[in-house]
């Protein structure tokens, strides 16, 4: 295990256009760099419509984070074109074309740094097969974790050093929102145990609108990023997590936004044991 601490700052739903919070986005730009993350992971819906102007100022913003420290940033399903080829009709790529022409070709970004090694996988595919339930509120909403992309991320891990910590990024909460009741993948009993075999310590997504963190079957921590928007669940202050990973323990403190002071402070503090590696 690493004998380092490895620092990063989980941000999600950031939903540039009509919904983001401008107050907010400015705390962060002067916060995070004062905080000295090792890395700064963006876990999807950074637009509303994937419009360009939206997308654009994602970019950035992105680009802010990257002066601060390494980040890293995925598509999540708002960043979707999928009307422009709903269940995959005329092909994939249209639905990601104009994220792809901000944020560059890679959809799933790998970031390698000293102690750590972050992979991510692609769950935000639209109207697709693999994302469809009987509740058709749903449709274009759920993800789904494709066989072939948790494959690719287990190779990824593997390869890793041995003291690395191994975190996965994906933007579909993992764990049943604690207000909402709701899980952000379809078929998620199945990507769970896909995500057990990538020998992922830590899995980092968003999505649901609450912060939260929980374990799946004492095999990997899960780090839930709430959103930057007036769109919190139960009218909850917005909330991003501060990750904190030492030899012994994975710790996630959220820190929650002050409206009237027009901050955000740290708050409640969850630690979880590190297991060794076989």
């Amino acid at each position: 295990m690493t004998e380092r601490t490895v620092t990063l700052a989980h941000l999600s739903d950031l939903h540039f256009g009509r919904d983001a919070d401008l107050d907010q986005i400015d705390a962060l730009e002067a916060l995070i760099p004062s905080l000295q993350p090792d890395a700064v992971v963006i876990s999807g819906d950074i637009s509303q419509r994937a419009r360009h102007g939206e997308l654009q100022a994602a970019r950035r913003f992105t680009m802010s984070m990257r002066r601060a420290a390494p980040t890293l940033v995925i598509p999540g399903n708002h960043d979707v074109e999928w009307w422009r080829s709903p269940f995959g009709i005329l092909g994939t790529a249209r639905r990601y074309r104009k994220y792809r022409l901000y944020f560059g070709t890679d959809l799933t970004p790998t970031l390698e740094l000293p102690g750590a090694v972050l992979a991510s996988v692609l769950t935000s595919h639209g109207v697709a097969f693999g994302s469809m339930t009987w509740n058709l509120n749903d449709m274009a909403v759920k993800g789904h974790l494709p066989d072939a992309e948790a494959g690719r991320v287990t190779r990824i891990l593997a390869q890793a050093p041995p003291d690395a910590v191994r975190v996965v990024v994906m933007h579909h909460n993992l764990l049943r929102g604690a207000i909402s009741g709701r899980m952000g993948l379809a078929r998620w009993s199945r990507a769970q145990e896909l995500l057990k075999q990538t020998g992922a310590e830590l899995v980092l997504c968003g999505h649901d609108h609450q912060e939260g963190c929980g374990q799946v079957e004492n095999a990997f921590v899960v780090g839930t990023a709430g959103t930057h928007t007036d769109r919190c669940r139960g009218d909850r202050a917005s909330a991003w997590n501060l990750v904190s990973i030492d030899a012994s323990s994975i710790n996630i403190q959220h820190y929650r936004w002050d409206s009237g002071a027009k901050q955000f402070l740290p708050s409640d503090l969850e630690r979880f044991a590190r297991r060794p590696r076989a």
